[in-house]
C-alpha cells in the first residue's frame, strides 16, 4: 500500500501497525509517519483525523482485521476520502459504523489483486519494474530453501517478515 501511494506521487503516508518493528522497514515503501495504536488511549481513527486535519484523503487496510477495516474508513476525510479493503476478513466479520460516515460522502472500496486486469494491466506493472519505478526486490525480507519452507511460515506468523522468497531444492 505505502509503494503504490510513493508512486503515486503522495507527499505524506502514514503507516499505522501495532509491530514498531515494521517502522524503519516501511520507510523503504515511503512511509515518512508511523502511528501504533497501542500508543494512545482513544481510537486510532480519532489519532489520524487529528494528525491530519479532519481525516487523511486515502487509506489502505491491508489486514483483513475487521477493527482495522473500520478505522481505515472512519479515518478518512468527510466529502472526499476514500478507504480501500484489501484485507480479507473473517467470514462471521461485520463491518459496523455509523451510517452519517457515508451521508458525509466517505467513499468505501474493496478490491481483488488491485482491480487489476492481468492481460492488459500487468504489462505496465512490468514496464514500472523494468523502468525501476516499482522496486520489487525490498519486498524480499528471507529467502528459505524448499525444505525450509517451515521457516517462512514462522516469519510470516512472527510478523518478522514482508514477503519470503522460496527457491526449489535441485
Amino acid at each position: 500500500a505505502a509503494e503504490g501511494a510513493r508512486i503515486a506521487g503522495a507527499s505524506r503516508i502514514i503507516g499505522v501497525d501495532l509491530n514498531p518493528n515494521r517502522f524503519e522497514e516501511a520507510k523503504k515503501f515511503g512511509c515518512n509517519e508511523f502511528v501504533n495504536p497501542k500508543d494512545y488511549d482513544k481510537p486510532v481513527q480519532e489519532v489520524l483525523a487529528e494528525m491530519t486535519n479532519g481525516g487523511v484523503d486515502r487509506s489502505v487496510e491491508c489486514t483483513g482485521n475487521i477493527n482495522a477495516m473500520i478505522s481505515a474508513f472512519e479515518c478518512v476525510h468527510d466529502g472526499w476520502g476514500v478507504a480501500v479493503l484489501v484485507g480479507v476478513p473473517n467470514k462471521d466479520d461485520a463491518f459496523k459504523t455509523h451510517p452519517v460516515n457515508f451521508l458525509n460522502e466517505r467513499t468505501l472500496k474493496g478490491t481483488f489483486f488491485g482491480n487489476y486486469k492481468p492481460r492488459s494491466d500487468l504489462p505496465s506493472v512490468v514496464e514500472k519494474y523494468m523502468n525501476k519505478e516499482l522496486e520489487l526486490e525490498k519486498f524480499i525480507t528471507h529467502e528459505v530453501a524448499f525444505s525450509d519452507i517451515n521457516k517462512a511460515f514462522d516469519y510470516m506468523l512472527a510478523g518478522e517478515g514482508i514477503r519470503c522468497l522460496i527457491r526449489m531444492d535441485t
